[in-house]
């Protein structure tokens, strides 16, 4: 895979569990997700609680590494929850899709994977 730029992982998640509305929970997943996937973080996660009141409502979640970054986005109301993990150094993406599954436990996780490079 090194012909490529970077790996960009994408887990669109429905049928949640009630971490999604936990900050904690999702400080302790981003926290083990990095360190298990082999990422370095590049400070400490960005976790905020947006649109209260609006069907949107939810946290999002973004963590800088040294590779790229890795954010989501969790919607209180209907139980869904959005990732994206995009770093240029390659990882395994059956395990960050395992780790999605043990903190979030989706009904149905709809997995796109792509390759990115500029030319």
């Amino acid at each position: 895979m090194s012909s490529y730029w970077g790996y960009h992982l994408m887990l669109d998640c429905s049928g949640c569990n009630d971490n999604i509305s936990e900050r904690s929970v999702i400080y302790f997943f981003i926290k083990d997700l990095v360190k298990q996937i082999d990422m370095v973080a590049a400070g400490e996660p960005i976790i905020e609680h947006l649109l209260p009141g609006d069907p949107k409502q939810g946290y999002s979640l973004m963590q800088l590494i040294t590779t790229s970054n890795i954010c989501a986005h969790f919607m209180d109301l209907d139980g869904t929850a959005y990732f994206d993990i995009f770093s240029c150094k390659e990882y395994d993406i059956d395990l960050a899709q395992k780790i999605v599954q043990e903190y979030f436990a989706p009904e149905k996780m709809r997995v796109n994977f792509i390759t990115r490079h500029a030319d």
